[in-house]
């Protein structure tokens, strides 16, 4: 072997490590969205330091609506266009409020510059959130991102929101909407309803649990009297002041230290909300929720949309548009989800 190809080889392999790091660097940068207005209509929300405006301002307005969602460096580029989604279709997009959930592990000064420079005028706030809180508590599920303890941040939202939020939309990172936010966070909830979300009735229900839990009778008599139902819990409307008083954070929690001793589901985070709140929801038209567009959790193939109007796109399963784009794999659908990414790619030209 020539004296020169080992230092060829290396020359090569970091010439490489450069170009990937590079592409990595410019994957993370996104461009600026517009500014979105109020139509006419919409009531005027006087905040406290509104003068002094730092996108951390107090956002306890009942008049707001409050959106919750995750934020991490693996799911942002899906994140951004979510954001940009909810503003461009909003009658009221400065009433929106984002609270954004992070892993303390994180550079959260990155992740709020970030959304800041996109959104210059949005008004939001990023909690952080302990992944040890939960970490103890999860399983090992079917897919190994299921098992990530943002996931799980979702249990945790009415201890890290401010108590003056009363309700909020959670969303997920993989979907983006096509209709006007306020429609969905007005659904009724009715007299007792913690939450809201769209219900699967057709869905095979035993399938989310083990023979285990099944087979026990002390278990699966949790449902007695409940018409259970699947739901999907990357759409929902929480009511946290009723979250709070019944305390359903530690309703979950129990569900997932069972868990831990015998194994009574394999679906992630999902299960305990079953649990919970199956046969006890709010419903919700379907058309908020047109999930599984990410394919199934083992192979992510192409799906078409269910039959109905479509008021949301979600991108649930394996599969997820920016990967399939990204990939020259699209998915036809993929292509609904292409205007709202506002990755600034390395060859993209200012205007």
């Amino acid at each position: 072997m020539p004296p020169t190809a080992p230092l060829l080889r290396l020359f090569f392999f970091f010439s490489g490590f450069i170009v990937f790091s590079a592409i990595n660097c410019k994957a993370y940068q996104f461009r600026e969205a517009p500014q979105f207005y109020n139509s006419p209509d919409c009531p005027s929300i006087n905040y406290d330091d509104a003068k002094d405006y730092n996108h951390e301002t107090s956002i306890c307005s009942d008049d707001a609506i409050h959106m919750a969602m995750t934020l991490d460096a693996a799911y942002l580029r899906g994140s951004v266009a979510a954001i940009l989604s909810v503003l461009q279709h909003a009658t009221c997009p400065e009433n929106v409020n984002f609270h954004f959930v992070a892993s303390a592990s994180v550079d959260a000064h990155h992740l709020r510059r970030t959304i800041a420079h996109s959104f210059p005028y949005l008004r939001f706030r990023i909690y952080r959130y302990d992944d040890s809180t939960v970490s103890g508590l999860i399983s090992t599920s079917i897919r190994a991102a299921l098992d990530c303890p943002l996931n799980y941040a979702r249990n945790y939202l009415a201890d890290l929101l401010p108590t003056c939020v009363r309700r909020a939309v959670y969303l997920d990172s993989d979907l983006v909407l096509v209709d006007d936010i306020a429609k969905l966070a007005a659904t009724p909830l009715g007299d007792q309803s913690v939450l809201a979300a769209p219900e699967y009735c057709n869905a095979n229900f035993t399938s989310y649990f083990t023979p285990t839990f099944w087979s026990n009778p002390s278990l699966s008599l949790t449902f007695a009297g409940r018409n259970a139902c699947y739901f999907n819990t990357g759409v929902m409307v929480i009511d946290l002041q009723r979250w709070r008083a019944g305390d359903y954070t530690t309703k979950i929690v129990e569900w997932m230290e069972l868990q831990k001793r015998m194994r009574i589901y394999e679906l992630g985070s999902l299960p305990p909300f079953l649990l919970v709140f199956a046969g006890n929801i709010a419903p919700v038209d379907h058309r908020w929720n047109q999930h599984g567009l990410g394919g199934d959790n083992f192979r992510g193939l192409c799906r078409d949309l269910h039959p109905g109007p479509v008021s949301l796109l979600h991108w649930s399963g394996k599969g997820k548009p920016w990967a399939r784009l990204d990939a020259n794999r699209p998915c036809p659908l993929d292509a609904l989800w292409a205007p709202y990414d506002l990755l600034r790619t390395p060859f993209a030209l200012e205007n």
